[in-house]
């Protein structure tokens, strides 16, 4: 079985070794140290001020409205996960969507204006899988606004913009570390920003909002992680460069089995360092996609319809027409991708859909 993607796993003796360590303290949760080494070596690594560790990236991006204070209208992206939406609800906000870009998938910044209303206080735009949006577009409109900007950045570890991590964009950016992604602690995300002070309050608010053990500073969620978690996190990023280069690699390769298939590929953001997360497809049709899908599944390949289906079909969301998200939904397929992919598997992968193809 081939499927979408494969976490990736490093040698065991050098995992067990921390949590040998984790045993001998018996220090297992509540900011632990081995979740301060990795907070302080994620910082180091992405070259940001501030990160805080949490245990997924969905409260990362309720921990973020919150910290921001938000109220009433966010603007956002009807394609991306549906923690995107679902937080945004979750928070007493109401989801606005504005359609995507038909090329780079991202929310398309040209139409963000005409959704502003008296209501709106902030944009929540997804760097789609990994690729940047148009950053200096919509953090001009954001301070013509005066509106927050949080970007969810679940998909970029290794992603640079204009020489920096993605990360260090917007009022606060988030990510996950799930076991699905490139980079991973197992379960995991994480809150960043350039302000000491949006970063004191949600320190606050993943610890129930504790100030000490007998006082609170204010509200606040359970959003820590465990020293499990960051270990397997501190011995990941080891091989975070081999990791990287691997997914290019095959991604370049995809690209060049794949040249005569009559799919459309995304196109990266200007001045992007790309760091190949996924590798998705957009068929012609929806009914050429599910004959692809069906003769890849029949040879025990499992790729995946991501993000499908449009977050307006949500029956918790106000019904809203986003056509080019709703389209691309329908016709979008990610390809296996992950670290020990072998090109005998690639081979068997594009020769099927180039059989898919040809057999219309």
């Amino acid at each position: 079985m081939i499927n979408v993607t494969k976490p990736f796993l490093p040698p065991e003796q050098e995992y067990a070794a921390l949590v040998s360590d984790i045993w001998k303290r018996n220090w297992l949760t509540n900011n632990g140290p081995l979740v301060n080494e990795l907070e302080l070596k994620l910082k180091e690594y992405l070259d940001i001020p501030h990160l805080l560790y949490l245990n997924n990236g969905t409260v990362a991006l309720q921990i973020a409205i919150k910290a921001l204070e938000l109220s009433g209208e966010i603007i956002t992206t009807s394609f991306s996960y549906v923690a995107t939406t679902s937080s945004i609800v979750w928070e007493g906000c109401k989801p606005v969507f504005v359609d995507i870009d038909k090329e780079t998938f991202n929310i398309n910044a040209e139409k963000i204006e005409a959704a502003i209303t008296p209501k709106t206080s902030a944009i929540l735009a997804t760097h789609v899988f990994g690729n940047p949006c148009n950053i200096d577009a919509i953090d001009a409109i954001a301070q013509k606004h005066k509106l927050k900007v949080i970007y969810d950045a679940a998909h970029c570890f290794g992603t640079q913009y204009k020489g920096k991590s993605v990360f260090a964009y917007g009022d606060i950016s988030t990510t996950s570390f799930h076991a699905t992604k490139l980079y991973h602690t197992i379960e995991g995300g994480a809150v960043i920003t350039n302000s000491p002070e949006l970063t004191h309050k949600m320190s606050y608010l993943r610890n129930f909002g504790h100030n000490g053990p007998e006082a609170f500073f204010g509200i606040g969620i359970n959003g820590k992680n465990s020293e499990f978690h960051a270990a397997m996190g501190l011995v990941n990023l080891n091989y975070i460069k081999a990791i990287l280069a691997s997914r290019k690699k095959q991604s370049l390769y995809y690209n060049d089995r794949l040249s005569t298939l009559t799919t459309q590929k995304i196109k990266i953001q200007a001045l992007t360092d790309f760091n190949y997360a996924y590798y998705p497809i957009v068929f012609k049709t929806e009914d050429t996609l599910l004959k692809a899908q069906a003769l890849l599944e029949a040879n025990w390949i499992n790729p995946r319809r991501y993000f499908y289906p449009c977050l307006t079909t949500l029956n918790y969301v106000k019904p809203q027409i986003t056509p080019i998200a709703e389209d691309i939904s329908k016709r979008v397929l990610c390809l296996p991708l992950f670290h020990d992919l072998t090109t005998v598997e690639q081979n068997f992968i594009c020769r099927l859909l180039l059989r898919a193809q040809n057999n219309k």
